[in-house]
């Protein structure tokens, strides 16, 4: 019961969180909101494809193709279909093939 309790507190602060901003501009956002809307989605993005490549050695075999492979492929498929979900499930698939059949 505990557990529960714990869950649907998370649950209800989670959206609270969500819902803060449309409550509180309701009539008008505000200019420096509007431009963290949208800087903030490329600058993230950039993190994590920064995070992603930060442990991989271009010196040492494979030279980090596995990894190049797979972000381009999910590029290309973004290009293609333009649908998050099948570049991310393509990307991490083909990383997958890859890491485990062929550059094993």
């Amino acid at each position: 019961m505990r557990e529960v309790k714990l869950i649907a507190v998370m649950a209800l602060g989670t959206a609270l969180l969500r819902f803060l901003p449309f409550l509180i501009f309701r009539k008008r956002t505000p200019p420096y909101i509007a431009y963290l809307g949208k800087v903030l989605p490329p600058a993230l993005v950039g993190m994590l494809v920064i995070y992603c490549f930060k442990d991989v050695s271009f010196t040492t075999a494979p030279h980090g193709l596995p990894e190049l492979i797979a972000a381009g492929s999910v590029v290309l498929l973004h290009v293609w279909k333009r649908s998050s979900l099948i570049s991310i499930l393509g990307g991490t698939a083909i990383y997958m093939v890859l890491v485990q059949l062929v550059f094993a």
